[in-house]
């Protein structure tokens, strides 16, 4: 049989692309398992939710601003209050604790939702709402 030379590049190529899959498919039990665990939990209404435990300690005010607020409340862009600035941050003390720590959590104006720190609970970002406040 004659075979030309695309028909034997054709034939090594094909040869490689499947060895080379199969070479890297991890078929062991705890890598199979992890590919085909659910990407989701489903909640029944008027079920209680499973709640998974969270083994990440609280973190601090302090750490909360620098790794997600400092961005902004450094240098006041978009109109944020600058840490420690009272007078930027007078009116917003003046509406009240539970209307200041709403707008971090919900967002307000060019603030977004959490400061985008979604896994951040609400005490840690009253605690970097705190942080920012404190004149220190």
């Amino acid at each position: 049989m004659d075979l030309s030379l695309r028909s034997w590049l054709i034939a090594i190529s094909t040869l490689a692309c499947f060895s080379t899959m199969a070479i890297a498919a991890d078929m062991s039990s705890s890598a199979i398992s992890e590919r085909i665990k659910p990407s989701g939990n489903i909640h029944l209404e008027g079920a209680e939710p499973v709640v998974a435990a969270t083994t990440t300690p609280s973190r601090t005010g302090q750490a909360i601003y620098d790794q997600y607020c400092a961005s902004c409340h450094n240098s006041g862009l978009m109109a944020a209050p600058k840490k420690g600035d009272a007078d930027d941050w007078a009116t917003r003390v003046s509406q009240g604790d539970a209307v200041l720590a709403e707008h971090a959590i919900k967002g307000f104006n060019a603030m977004p939702a959490k400061g985008t720190c979604m896994d951040c609970s609400d005490a840690e970002i009253v605690a970097a709402i705190n942080y920012m406040i404190d004149p220190n």
